[in-house]
């Protein structure tokens, strides 16, 4: 399968820090992979109603749920950018994983087999200096990957809060250069050490 990537931006501002440092980080994908991007507050999905037990579940065909359904099962690379917003993923990011729920009960697609092995990132600017802070969403994408059976590549961190501050972290346009390289390890939860 040629690999094709989906980039999923989660944040409430256009052309804000996280999606200046996963712009950096794309640039240096190789011309023959294909790239998507989906802007959430362009194509906001619906609040996510759990009908996982008591509904008919059909494949979505329209609207935003039906355009994110085929990029995300068409992706080979899956890269959520969003902002550190209280600590972890933005709304519309955390919205767009909750829509994996009900996506497992697709009839005809099986869609926990048909993303398994395939890869899961993150990129999310923060405007703490400290890095750990981000660990409740780098937790919240390597555990969504390890149910999934995904793989996981780590998240890229960059530092700003005004935009365009991440361009002056040099230290995390160093790490966009090769963050996409190299083959990521299938995830594991914390507990399978």
């Amino acid at each position: 399968m040629t690999r094709r990537f989906l980039f999923v931006l989660g944040s409430s501002r256009s052309d804000g820090n996280t999606e200046l440092l996963a712009r950096r980080a794309a640039e240096q994908l190789p011309e023959d992979v294909e790239q998507q991007w989906i802007d959430l507050s362009e194509q906001p999905l619906p609040d996510f109603e759990d009908l996982r037990h008591d509904s008919d579940h059909v494949r979505p065909t329209e609207g935003n749920v039906g355009l994110l359904f085929d990029a995300t099962v068409a992706a080979t690379d899956i890269v959520i950018a969003s902002p550190l917003y209280w600590y972890t993923l933005s709304a519309p990011a955390k919205r767009y994983l909750d829509y994996w729920s009900g996506w497992l009960r697709t009839p005809g697609v099986d869609f926990k087999k048909t993303m398994a092995g395939r890869t899961l990132w993150g990129v999310t600017a923060l405007s703490d200096h400290e890095p750990s802070v981000a660990d409740p969403l780098i937790g919240a994408l390597n555990n969504s990957a390890a149910y999934m059976g995904m793989r996981f590549g780590g998240v890229l961190l960059g530092n700003g809060s005004k935009p365009g501050d991440v361009l002056n972290d040099t230290g995390a346009l160093t790490r966009a250069k090769t963050f996409f390289q190299g083959e990521a390890p299938l995830a594991r939860f914390p507990f399978e050490g």
